[in-house]
């Protein structure tokens, strides 16, 4: 994930947690979102759900609207927002309780992604650095004195080593993004589905209908694979062991993003090591195609002329 899209994780977040406050206090959310779009520096995402609300849409339709055309971190953010709405609307828990539990989420989840950034962050580097090797060679070779662009350009050796060098580097470079990409987390939103389910417990509805109205706001909301655990186990243990079902399952989504952590620092581990192959495979025999052998033709012909 882009720094861009952490803050607007964070920002997110902000905004959910005052209006759950202006909800709680006894404001209309119409007019709490009013109140927010008209704040010094209100995200363009607000202003246009405030206009939606004010127009008579609802507020997960706007919130999904508004999110059609945002990034993907900062849609799945106002999604989760609209789901929890959704959640809270059909089993009657109150929005404020729902908005304040998802803010918590939300940090949550923006440290998640803050931090398995940082720890891809090296290794993604490292794969963009290797790439120009080769472009150094060739300039390692211009500064001795040596012509080793026209080596490249002016005959079959040349273009030989022209050829293989950019396949490789062409490899290289796919090979990279295949490894940076199955580094990246799969689900952005862990621990969402048992947030909202402990959202859906907390307004004291049985639990199967819980159970459906978050699987119909997750469906709808466009995130019906968040997180691992669907529920029914900590619901049953709640069950058994006589204790408040919201709480576990609280206890278990940040489980989940724990996880999370500790998964995206591993992932980065590896990948550091993994970065290794195409290094060796393609960006050091691209090095010396690309570098080397014109720069040791240039040599030859030089002493030859000579």
């Amino acid at each position: 994930m882009s720094a861009a899209g952490e803050a607007d994780v964070a920002a997110v977040a902000s905004v959910v947690h005052r209006l759950a406050v202006m909800v709680e206090a006894g404001t209309a959310p119409t007019s709490a979102w009013t109140y927010l779009a008209e704040s010094p520096g209100a995200l363009e995402t607000v202003q246009k759900v405030a206009a939606s609300v004010a127009g008579g849409q609802g507020v997960p339709d706007a919130l999904l609207q508004a999110a059609e055309s945002l990034p993907a971190a900062e849609a799945r953010a106002w999604s989760g927002v609209a789901a929890a709405w959704l959640v809270a609307t059909q089993v009657g828990a109150p929005v404020a309780g729902a908005l304040t539990a998802l803010a918590e989420a939300l940090r949550d989840l923006d440290q998640v992604h803050r931090e398995t950034a940082a720890a891809l962050a090296g290794p993604t580097a490292t794969s963009r650095l290797v790439m120009v090797l080769p472009a150094v060679g060739l300039v390692f070779g211009a500064a001795l004195g040596f012509d080793t662009i026209g080596v490249l350009l002016g005959g079959p050796i040349g273009w030989a080593c022209l050829t293989v060098g950019v396949g490789l580097l062409v490899a290289a470079r796919r090979w990279n993004r295949r490894l940076l990409a199955s580094a990246r987390a799969t689900d952005d939103t862990p621990g969402l589905r048992l947030d909202l389910l402990a959202v859906a417990v907390g307004g004291g509805s049985a639990f199967d209908r819980c159970l459906v109205a978050v699987e119909n706001a997750l469906e709808r909301s466009g995130i019906g694979g968040a997180g691992r655990e669907d529920g029914r186990e900590v619901l049953d243990l709640s069950q058994r062991a006589g204790v408040p079902a919201a709480a576990l399952l609280r206890a278990e989504a940040q489980q989940e993003r724990r996880a999370a952590r500790s998964e995206g620092a591993r992932r980065a581990a590896t990948l550091a090591v993994r970065l290794m192959l195409p290094l060796g495979l393609c960006v050091l025999p691209a090095f010396m195609v690309l570098g080397v052998v014109p720069l040791m033709v240039a040599v030859i012909d030089g002493t030859l002329a000579a």
